[in-house]
Parts: C-alpha cells; sequence; structure tokens
C-alpha cells in the first residue's frame, strides 16, 4: 500500500508538471498577446488545424522527456531539496527553449523572447512552489508519526554510526533506526564495548535472514568496503530483493567514485554492468573536430615553412627528411611519430654511448647539447619547428593538439603504475609539460603534470595549453 501511495503521486507530480507546461504555454501564446491588444472577444474565434496538433504532440512528447531526464520522478527521501530545485531550472529552462523551437518551426509569431522569459518564470515559479508544498506536507506528516520508514544498517562501523547520526538529526526524511548488524563478531564486540544509545547492534551478517523476518524492515543502508565485501553485499541484495526491502549502498568515497559512473546494459539475454565509461563523449568530439580542423589549417598556412625546412634537411646532412619511431599512444597502442630529423642518421645507436650524458632523470633521455644534433637540427629544435609534422599524426586521429607527450615503448616499461594514467588519453603536440620548463621540470613531476591534466580534461583546459604554448614556443622555454 505504501509503494501504491508513493508511484500514485509519482504519477500525479509527472502529470501536473506537464498540466502547468501546458497550461501556460497556452495562455502565454494565445491568451496573453490578445490580453494585451484587448482583443479577448476573438480568443475563442481561433481555429485549429491538424498542423496545430502535430505542433502540440511534438510539444507535449519532447516536454515529457526533457522533464523526465532532469528530473528524478521518484519518492527518494535523500534527494536533497537544493539539489532537486538545481534539476527543476535545468528542466524548465531547456522546455522553454524547446518551446521556442517548436513555436519558430510552426510560425507561432505570438511568442517572443519576452513572452519566452515570461513562460520560463512562470513554470519555474509554480514548481518550486509546488515542490515546497509537497515538503512541507511530508515533513508536517513525518514529524507526527506517518509515513515512517524502518531502517537497518549493515556494518557497525564509525562511518555507519556517523550516517546514522545525520539521518537521525533530519526528522523529516522519515526514518526510524532498527538497529546496526555487525560484519564480523571483532566488529559486534567493538560496538558493544561503547555505549550507542538507543541504538542496538541486532547480530552479526550472518544472523541477517533471521534478523529480517523478526524486525521491521522497509530500507536498509549497506555500509560495507565494496572490495573487501563484494559477495557479502551480493546476498544482503538478494535478501532484501525476496522480502522486497529497498537496499542502499553507501560506499566509502574511492568506492564511491568508481560507482559513480555505473551503467547496467543488455547483451542479448544476459546483463552486463559498466562500472567506467566515458562520460563526455560531446567534448571529445569536439576536441577531435578541433584538432582536425586546427592541423589542416595550419599544415596549409605553414607549407612554405615544411618546404624550405625540408630542403634546408636535406642540403645540410645526409639522411631522410622526416625522423619516425614508435611511440606508444591510448591504451598502449603503437604508432608512427613524425618529427623533421634534427639528428645525424645513425643517433639511435649513439645513444647508448652517451648514456652517461643524460641529463633528465627517470627512463627519458635528454641532453642540453646534444652531440648528434645537425647545424639546422639545433634550431629546429629550439624553435620546436621539428615538432610540426605530428600534425599528420594529429590528423590521422593518433595523436591530438594537447596531451601527455607520447613515450617510447622502454620507457613505458619502467612506468609505475599511476604513471600509466597518461596513456589513458590520446597523447599531444603539447602538454603541460611542455609549457612548464621541459627538460627543467623532474621525471616524476612532468608525471604528476599529466596525471593532473587526465583528471581535469575539459576544453578550456585544452584552450588555455594551446595559448600558453604559443610564448613558450617564441621564446624557447626549456627546449633543448
Amino acid at each position: 500500500m505504501i509503494r501504491l501511495r508513493h508511484k500514485l503521486l509519482i504519477y500525479m507530480f509527472r502529470l501536473f508538471d506537464q498540466l502547468v507546461l501546458m497550461a501556460t504555454a497556452v495562455i502565454i501564446i494565445f491568451f496573453l498577446p490578445k490580453i494585451m491588444m484587448q482583443e479577448v472577444s476573438h480568443i475563442l474565434d481561433a481555429t485549429f488545424q491538424i498542423k496545430d496538433a502535430i505542433g502540440v504532440l511534438i510539444l507535449t512528447v519532447g516536454w515529457i522527456g526533457i522533464f523526465d531526464y532532469f528530473i528524478r520522478y521518484k519518492a527518494d527521501r535523500l534527494v536533497a531539496l537544493n539539489t532537486q530545485l538545481k534539476n527543476l531550472i535545468k528542466a524548465t529552462a531547456v522546455a522553454t527553449f524547446w518551446l521556442m523551437i517548436i513555436c519558430t518551426a510552426f510560425s507561432v509569431k505570438s511568442l517572443n523572447i519576452f513572452n519566452a522569459l515570461i513562460f520560463f518564470a512562470v513554470i519555474t515559479a509554480v514548481g518550486i512552489v509546488s515542490r515546497l508544498f509537497l515538503r512541507l506536507l511530508l515533513l508536517s506528516a513525518r514529524r507526527s508519526g506517518y509515513n515512517s520508514r524502518y531502517l537497518l544498517f549493515i556494518g557497525a562501523s564509525e562511518r555507519a554510526i556517523q550516517a546514522a547520526i545525520k539521518i537521525n538529526k533530519m526528522p523529516e526524511l522519515g526514518y526510524k533506526i532498527v538497529g546496526f548488524v555487525a560484519e564480523t563478531s571483532e566488529v559486534m564486540a567493538d560496538w558493544e564495548s561503547k555505549e550507542h544509545g538507543k541504538w542496538e547492534g541486532l547480530g552479526l551478517l550472518e544472523d541477517l535472514r533471521d534478523i529480517l523476518m523478526a524486525e521491521q524492515v522497509d530500507e536498509i543502508i549497506v555500509c560495507l568496503p565494496v572490495d573487501a565485501r563484494f559477495s557479502d553485499i551480493t546476498m544482503i541484495v538478494r535478501h532484501a530483493r525476496d522480502l522486497g526491502i529497498v537496499v542502499r549502498l553507501m560506499p566509502d568515497i574511492t568506492d564511491g567514485n568508481l560507482l559513480s559512473n555505473m551503467h547496467v546494459e543488455e547483451f542479448g539475454d544476459e546483463y552486463v554492468v559498466t562500472l567506467f565509461r566515458e562520460q563526455m563523449l560531446v567534448q571529445l568530439l569536439v576536441k577531435r573536430f578541433i584538432d582536425a580542423t586546427v592541423s589542416l589549417a595550419v599544415l596549409v598556412v605553414l607549407f612554405p615553412l615544411l618546404v624550405v625546412v625540408a630542403i634546408l634537411i636535406k642540403l645540410t646532412s645526409c639522411g631522410p627528411v622526416l625522423f619516425t619511431q614508435n611511440r606508444v599512444g591510448m591504451n598502449q597502442r603503437l604508432f608512427k611519430l613524425y618529427k623533421f630529423r634534427s639528428m645525424v642518421v645513425d643517433a639511435e645507436e649513439r645513444k647508448s654511448a652517451l648514456q652517461h650524458l643524460n641529463e633528465q632523470d627517470g627512463p627519458v633521455f635528454k641532453i642540453q647539447n646534444d652531440p648528434r644534433t645537425t647545424r639546422i637540427g639545433r634550431f629546429i629544435r629550439k624553435t620546436s619547428i621539428d615538432e610540426l609534422p605530428q600534425l599528420f599524426n594529429v590528423l590521422c586521429g593518433e595523436m591530438s593538439l594537447v596531451g601527455p607527450r607520447p613515450p617510447l615503448p622502454e620507457e613505458v616499461r619502467c612506468y609505475e603504475w599511476l604513471f600509466r594514467k597518461r596513456l589513458s588519453v590520446k597523447p599531444g603536440v603539447t602538454c603541460i609539460w611542455q609549457v612548464s620548463g621541459r627538460n627543467k621540470v623532474s621525471f616524476d613531476r612532468w608525471m604528476e603534470m599529466d596525471h593532473e591534466y587526465v583528471e581535469n580534461w575539459s576544453l578550456w583546459l585544452d584552450l588555455k595549453i594551446l595559448l600558453v604554448t604559443i610564448p613558450a614556443v617564441l621564446f624557447s622555454r626549456g627546449a633543448s
């Protein structure tokens, strides 16, 4: 019966939102212009055509989809009011934009920017007021002892206790804490050695079935580490499902980061749980578009320079114009990296003999005044012109304009576990390390910079790095 009331409330609220949208739109589009022009008597004379019916249908379907996407139509007690209102404002803003699109497509001239703003203000205000009213109504009922839910905590850790204290301080949630179930006898002994007021330890995890049969329980909050107690959590979910009890998992912060992107998919007649999946597909698509267009534009504009550099390399030293080398790209995919050749042809063979001159810590090999460098090579390395052919790698999708520099396979074999984070994105022509002093930066700090870039990536960050790259190249900061 409780679930039936919840579902009825949800459907009523969903219907109420749609009615508010439609009623406000009708008033704004049909009545407001007439009232302002004092032609109220002609409102009922308007004809309704098939085209109008199609427009209303498309508008309504769009609004239903928008509100279902942004607003959680669930009787979820743990959703904070500010979160609920933020989602509402997002929904009303997109719904207003959708109304403008449909009105433009169907030539509804009575909707202008001013009317659209009125529409947004009205539906947002009604939405906020209705939600505040419902909250106050439920708060009053729950504080009076009605609409209560009996809550059982699995886990008797300090973290579980703090969560219970937080919930207990919010009577508007309507929860009554039944007690705690300890995961082991040692945890239970620790629990019993301390004072917990009216809350009691009901037993051990192995006794969960008996506890659920003996106690009134509507919901369970599991405060167990996912990695160490996965099988126990599965058992808890199975028991709760058999009895129709809601289960909420309150993982540790590290587990929460892992589960935040969890997604359930169907594969034939099987279910697949995806714990991590890229969430920034649109931004990555824009990044790829920028990479392709900018690299192509730069190659076209600098084509005369590329030809001149190629001729100078050919005239001043024996060997090919381009230097190609196997590098490690995203997810350890090997690719051929292109650079203008700045060293003698047998530079790689002479590398081992110069190992004692290496000035860079870690597995990277760098020499300030490398004796293998040719005359023209010193100039193009100092000005980073030797890196320009990598724009062909960008065009092919093997690299990006901005990203961690692509390492050699032998360097990757020496990486610590966390250093491999930089291999989870496409390598770049420029990066934070390149604009922060290059050879003046220690290897560990270099890896930290790349780690920070991957963790905090955004299109805005890429743009900032590209802008900083220009003066770094012009003034040859850190280049050798």
